[in-house]
């Protein structure tokens, strides 16, 4: 996370948020990197049912496709504080619920609403606090300085999530194997209640807008569904589904070798390294255009992919997902700077929750698919879904490169500008 140099008499990003910002928000997102895997864990422990784990995992992704960019659009309208608040204590009292349901002998449908409510309710901390990062630079900072802070924050934020995503299992793993499977679930719970909160009442929240200044701000709901904001919603999508095909097979590859808790730890040398590349971003030169990045790592992901079909045994596997991590992270960072750009006025609260959302859903629902094919077919079955999801990526790079032109004829881009 690298600034560059103000004068004494500039603002920075770190003046606007404080020291305290970064570490609340950091553990504020772990219930939402906890969430997916911590139902799949409960409900295979108390149901005994791989598929129907992997099921729950989909209801949770359902549910936040349903409401995730809902709850982007009123923290829009009526603030990140209030809103964050009320989803901490909602989401909180359902995870509470929802680990009572999994162990009582009420019906499967009964388990679903609860995973579908669950997701449903996820405070969406870490797009927000993307969108609050974002809305400091784009205001606060001078414009020679926002593009090199805005590629710089972003990287920041693309390494904790995945600094999240990798530790995430590995606290379920962890909390299950010492407490039991409702401990994830609860400890979810217990940090939504706390670090939400906190993160919540933070002086960057948001205030709510009146309606007035709503209407001289706010642009239509209709800009959301440009293509190029569109496309870059999907390729969000198969970051996330290669996130869940990825862990997934890779359980039901060590599970083959008899040692399925290792699967988060053998994972991490993939999350380490694609946090470690994410913040290389901001390195890179400014001629090395968002255009040309995404297509570029989005093959480094195919590479390590193809590679994965032929992992036999562990040093094959630790090598593909080396070479994965080269290129998730930074095409994570690639995705959010082409989201931030891409946001229409007063609506970036909603386009980060879309990007976070459907990242969640891809993570969902691949995870679901991998874990029904691992377990009716095969391990190997599992490990095309990774592929499949890194053809995704490379395809929707494809597709923004057709959607993205050169610079308008007397219009100045900022460096690093999508449309070079």
């Amino acid at each position: 996370m690298q600034e560059p140099t103000p004068t004494p008499q500039e603002p920075t990003v770190l003046s606007r948020t404080g020291a305290l910002y970064f570490p609340i928000a950091l553990v504020a997102r772990l219930p939402y990197a906890m969430v997916v895997i911590g139902v799949l864990t409960l409900v295979v422990s108390a149901r005994g049912s791989v598929e129907l784990g992997g099921l729950n995992s989909a209801m949770v992704g359902l549910g936040v496709a349903c409401f995730g960019p809902l709850i982007g659009a009123a923290a829009d309208r009526f603030g990140q504080r209030s809103t964050l608040l009320i989803m901490g204590v909602v989401n909180s009292v359902v995870l509470g619920g929802l680990a009572w349901v999994a162990f009582s002998d009420l019906p499967i449908w009964v388990l679903f609403l609860g995973s579908f409510l669950t997701g449903a309710s996820v405070p969406q901390t870490s797009p927000m606090s993307r969108s609050r990062l974002v809305t400091i630079i784009k205001h606060d900072l001078p414009p020679a300085r926002r593009p090199r802070a805005l590629s710089s924050f972003l990287a920041y934020e693309s390494a904790a999530d995945e600094v999240i995503f990798v530790f995430g299992p590995v606290a379920v793993g962890a909390l299950a194997t010492t407490l039991g499977a409702w401990a994830p679930i609860a400890g979810a719970a217990v940090l939504t209640l706390v670090f939400v909160t906190a993160f919540a009442l933070h002086h960057t929240s948001a205030p709510a807008q009146s309606a007035a200044e709503r209407a001289a701000t706010l642009a239509p709901a209709s800009e959301l569904l440009r293509p190029r904001l569109l496309v870059t919603v999907l390729g969000i999508a198969s970051v996330g589904m290669f996130f869940g095909s990825m862990l997934t097979s890779l359980t039901a590859f060590m599970q083959d070798r008899g040692a399925p808790e290792q699967a988060g730890l053998i994972y991490g040398i993939m999350g380490v390294g694609s946090a470690v590349f994410a913040i290389g971003v901001a390195f890179l030169s400014p001629k090395f255009t968002l255009r040309y990045r995404w297509p570029i790592f989005a093959v480094l992901i195919l590479v390590g992919t193809v590679q994965l079909q032929w992992a036999h045994d562990l040093p094959s596997m630790l090598v593909s997902l080396a070479v994965m991590g080269i290129g998730v992270g930074p095409l994570l960072v690639t995705l959010y700077s082409f989201g931030a750009e891409r946001s229409p006025e007063g609506r970036s609260a909603t386009v980060m929750t879309m990007l976070g959302s459907s990242l969640m859903v891809g993570q969902a629902g691949a995870a679901a698919v991998t874990g029904i094919l691992a377990e009716n077919l095969s391990t190997e079955a599992a490990l095309v879904v990774p592929l499949g999801a890194a053809a995704l990526a490379v395809l929707s790079g494809g597709m923004n490169w057709a959607l993205t032109g050169k610079s308008s004829p007397g219009r100045a881009q900022p460096a690093g500008s999508d449309t070079e």
